[in-house]
């Protein structure tokens, strides 16, 4: 988030290419486009007794020389057709002005260092700056754009050591999961040559407090090793610095189990060692050791086990602070002596709120911030360790409040705060005090005092209240006539919230409506919210999405001839099932690395992962309610599906291209509707390219494409 020879796209095609172009807006025509030649194969599976065709199956092998071509001339064509739309040029220079732009991000503290992360108006991709003490000469730690000629290196996850003389970050090609964690010494700029550890995927460093070395989580990067399995080899390892990583201590062994993620932290004063085993994203198993008590060192003590809940720890001294929507579905927060660890030794210290969800928990200058979500927006409270309220943080407005972040021990803490209409801001807060200050501010070339947002109520098909945000001009007229792009997620406990983004503004200038809806299986209610759409109730999901679309048309927000959904990763899976469900109630759908074929998703990239999130074809009544909805199965010949614009990325390993790829050749098969497009994006992962210039010129293909097939006034 880049072809074939144009010798071969017939005169045919490019006559019939133009008359698409031409056609009017939100038409439902036959498309006329001459799609690359796609082959049809006698596959299936006979699962439960049923019998499940796949017809391209042969697209799921990206190695294929095949493929390839095919790939490239889907691209082709895409980009060919994307490149004629009307308004593409205007909104990419529009796109230009608002995401070439500089900013700043909030201070990380380590010792006598300080790291921030800038953006430039200047450069592709964010620099990682260093300073010695606060107003010391800012000094280039990672400067990203400098890696590789084509910008395919990409900087992950970052960790300075306690001290902040080292710094622990992950290296990773065209911005995939895939990663090589490798070390910096930060004042002298050298990367070490000895500490190089291969399969970081899932490595985020946890340094020992005199920054000897870290806790980690390995993967096996041996290409024998089933990519579906793979997840199931994590392990738990130590490196000490300048050590041969082959030879790393193992801390927790393999887990044995593609659905699990294992990860550790150790407290700041080096003492406890927290271990958690993440089963899929539903629950997790949490453990400690006593790394002050040679007899406790080596050894692992239970604190949750066999759980259906979510937990995380924080440690300060010697206690240990655990939030848990166990037994409270919107989240509470407990005080844990290790020396009784037993729950029925635990303090509740913040019990559940009925009106507000926990979304994150800090401990911060000796207390605790608890940002909350109420009604998907944030609200921040402060507290004694105790459980006492010293006081809620007042913020601007409805919006999100990211953070907040610092050091258990230090007074200043850092939080961001924006909303569809208010630029990141970045404050210093004194826990201490409460004195807020601004540390910076995104400075963009937008007025967004012609827009409003407002929150709406309505029922789904079941009667479930649902909410959703509306940004438009003051000035909307409820007529029907206004386009509209309805987002949404729905998945994995995400909660969609106010957030800015500058490349959102081309579309309100052009007069249009952006909605994003609060589905069930994200977390803004808590986690019965969550249950109430995944697994067997996944269905929910779509109900709620496809209800809003009703909605929008009901109220003439606008009508099904101007609407056009948009969707990403499990938002792709959300607006195919609501395409291939109702495809009459849109006229354009943006569908982005998506998952679609979800009777087989889980033999993929990090599929097995997600198994307790959607389930799995394994098991005879997950089986069928995964077919019911499966977008790619659902596709039925001689029916006029909406303009659909597939976004596709060539090195996605967390879910892959091959969704697309299928799902695009069985609608280009099928539909009697509007174009079906496959835009690719070469050296890209699941984010994209990590590119400014990747992601302007998708954006501007996105609306352009909208703009081209839904009605105008």
């Amino acid at each position: 988030m880049k072809q074939i020879p144009t010798d071969l796209v017939s005169a045919f095609f490019l006559a019939c290419a133009l008359a698409a172009v031409l056609a009017p807006r939100g038409a439902r025509a036959e498309s006329r486009l001459a799609y690359p030649p796609t082959r049809t194969v006698d596959a299936k599976d006979v699962l439960h007794e049923v019998p499940v065709p796949d017809p391209y199956r042969w697209l799921e092998d990206a190695s294929s020389a095949e493929v390839k071509t095919w790939m490239t001339a889907q691209d082709d064509l895409a980009r060919k057709e994307l490149g004629k739309l009307p308004l593409r040029e205007k909104l990419l220079a529009r796109l230009k002005q608002l995401a070439y732009i500089d900013s700043v991000s909030a201070p990380v503290r380590r010792g006598a260092f300080t790291f921030l992360q800038r953006r430039h108006a200047t450069k592709e991709k964010s620099v990682v700056y260093w300073k010695d003490g606060k107003g010391g000469e800012e000094k280039v730690l990672f400067d990203p754009n400098t890696w590789s000629k084509d910008g395919s290196a990409s900087l992950g996850d970052w960790q300075p050591s306690w001290d902040g003389t080292r710094v622990a970050y992950q290296v990773k090609a065209n911005n995939s999961d895939e990663a090589t964690l490798r070390v910096v010494d930060v004042a002298t700029g050298k990367v070490s040559e000895v500490d190089v550890i291969e399969g970081g995927k899932y490595a985020s460093a946890s340094w020992t407090p005199d920054g000897s070395g870290f806790y980690y989580t390995w993967l096996p990067t041996d290409p024998k090793i089933p990519v579906d399995e793979r997840p199931g080899y994590q392990e738990v390892r130590f490196h000490r610095l300048g050590e041969d990583p082959k030879r790393d201590r193992v801390v927790h062994g393999r887990l044995g189990d593609p659905t699990a993620f294992v990860a550790t932290v150790v407290s700041r004063d080096g003492r406890w060692l927290v271990l958690s085993v993440q089963h899929g994203w539903s629950s997790a198993d949490v453990s400690f050791r006593d790394l002050s008590d040679p007899k406790q060192a080596d050894r692992w003590t239970p604190l949750v086990v066999g759980t259906e809940s979510h937990w995380s720890v924080e440690v300060f001294r010697d206690r240990f602070y655990v939030t848990t929507d166990d037994g409270a579905p919107r989240g509470r927060v407990y005080e844990v002596d290790p020396a009784r660890p037993a729950r029925k030794a635990w303090r509740e210290v913040v019990p559940e709120r009925p009106d507000a969800t926990i979304a994150g928990t800090a401990l911060l200058g000796g207390r605790l911030a608890i940002n909350y979500l109420k009604d998907a927006s944030s609200l921040l409270e402060v507290r004694e360790l105790g459980g006492a309220l010293v006081r809620e943080v007042k913020l601007p407005s409805l919006g999100t409040v990211g953070g907040p972040s610092g050091l258990a021990e230090d007074d200043e803490a850092y939080f961001t705060f924006e909303s569809y209409t208010t630029p990141r801001q970045i404050y210093s807060m004194s826990m201490k005090t409460g004195k807020l200050e601004l540390f910076a501010k995104l400075n963009v070339p937008v007025d967004p005092s012609p827009y409003v947002v407002e929150q709406v109520f309505f029922p789904s098909k079941d009667g479930t209240k649902v909410s959703m945000f509306l940004v438009h001009r003051k000035d909307l007229k409820r007529d029907g006539k206004s386009r509209a792009i309805l987002y949404g997620y729905g998945g994995f406990q995400v909660s969609e919230t106010p957030d800015f983004s500058a490349l959102l503004y081309p579309w309100l200038e052009e007069g249009g409506v952006w909605a994003a809806v609060n589905l069930r299986g994200g977390g803004e209610y808590g986690e019965e919210w969550h249950k109430g759409g995944m697994l067997l109730k996944k269905q929910n999901t779509f109900d709620d999405f496809l209800a809003a679309a009703r909605w929008l048309s009901k109220e003439k927000v606008t009508s099904a001839d101007r609407l056009a959904i948009y969707g990403g990763s499990n938002g792709g899976l959300l607006v195919g099932a609501a395409m291939t469900q109702e495809p009459k109630a849109f006229s354009a759908v943006l569908c982005a690395v998506p998952l679609l074929d979800m009777v087989r998703y889980h033999l993929f990239g990090s599929g097995r992962t997600w198994i307790s999130e959607y389930g799995s074809a394994e098991d005879p009544k997950q089986f069928e309610a995964l077919r019911a909805y499966s977008p790619y199965q659902a596709v039925k010949k001689g029916t006029a599906y909406p303009a659909t614009l597939l976004l596709s990325a060539d090195s996605d390993d967390r879910v892959d291209p091959m969704h697309a790829r299928k799902f695009a050749a069985a609608l280009q098969a099928a539909s009697t509707g509007g174009p079906v497009l496959l835009r690719i994006e070469r050296n890209a992962g699941h984010g994209g390219a990590d590119m400014v210039k990747s992601s302007v010129e998708s954006r501007a293909d996105e609306y352009a494409f909208v703009l081209a097939h839904t009605k105008g006034n």
